[in-house]
C-alpha cells in the first residue's frame, strides 16, 4: 500500500551524510518528534540545491515547531558528501543542517511512492506526526522546486489542528484565527470573516 495521510510512515533506514560524516540513520529516530522527510531526484542538478540549502537556511524554524528535517535521493553517500564538499557558488551544498538519507536501494523511495520508472524520485514531501503517522503528502513533478515557508506554514496548520481540535481555514497563518469544526461553532470564525 502507497504511504498515505494517516497511514502509518514506512520504515526506513540508511546511511545518511550528518554534517561531513557518515551515519546510519532510520525513521524510529525520529519517534517522538515531528519529522519532514523529503525527496529530490538527484544530487548535483538544478532545482535540487536551491530546495536543499533553503531548507538548511530555515532549520532552526522547523526546530521550534519540535521537528526534524531529512532529504533524501537515490545517490550514493559518497556523492552526497562530494555535493555537501562542493561550495554553494558552484553549484554544491555546502554546509547542511540535516541529513541527506541515501537511498542507492531505491527501497525508501519506493515505499513513500515517489520513485519513478526511470529510477529517480519526484519532489515527494511527508509530514510525519510524533506518533509515526503520515500527516501531509505533498508531490512536485521534477521541474517544480518547493517552499520551506509553506511547509512551515502547515506544519504549524497540522500542529494548531491537533492541539486545538479546531481547523484552520484558507490562508491560515500562525496566531490566526481557527475555526471550530462544526456547523454552530464554525459561525462565531464566518461572523467574524464573512
Amino acid at each position: 500500500m502507497p504511504a498515505q495521510v494517516q497511514s502509518q510512515a514506512p520504515d526506513f533506514k540508511g546511511d545518511a551524510v550528518v554534517g561531513k560524516q557518515f551515519k546510519e540513520i532510520s525513521l524510529a529516530d525520529y519517534k517522538g518528534k515531528w519529522l519532514v522527510l523529503f525527496f529530490y531526484p538527484l544530487d548535483f542538478t538544478f532545482v535540487c540545491p536551491t530546495e536543499i540549502t533553503a531548507f538548511s537556511d530555515v532549520i532552526d524554524k522547523f526546530k521550534k515547531l519540535d521537528a526534524e528535517v531529512v532529504g533524501c535521493s537515490v545517490d550514493s553517500k559518497f556523492s552526497h558528501l562530494a555535493w555537501v564538499e562542493t561550495p554553494r557558488n558552484k553549484g554544491g551544498l555546502g554546509d547542511i543542517n540535516y541529513p541527506l538519507l541515501a537511498d542507492i536501494t531505491k527501497e525508501v523511495g519506493r515505499d513513500y511512492d515517489v520513485l519513478l520508472e526511470a529510477g529517480v524520485t519526484l519532489r515527494g514531501l511527508y509530514i510525519i506526526g510524533p506518533d509515526g503517522i503520515i500527516k501531509y503528502k505533498l508531490v512536485h513533478d521534477l521541474g517544480i522546486g518547493r517552499n520551506p515557508a509553506e511547509v512551515l506554514r502547515v506544519l504549524a496548520a497540522i500542529q494548531t489542528t491537533e492541539k486545538t481540535g479546531e481547523v484552520c481555514p484558507t490562508g491560515w497563518e500562525p496566531g490566526g484565527d481557527t475555526m471550530k469544526p462544526d456547523p454552530e461553532g464554525s459561525q462565531e470564525y464566518f461572523g467574524k470573516h464573512g
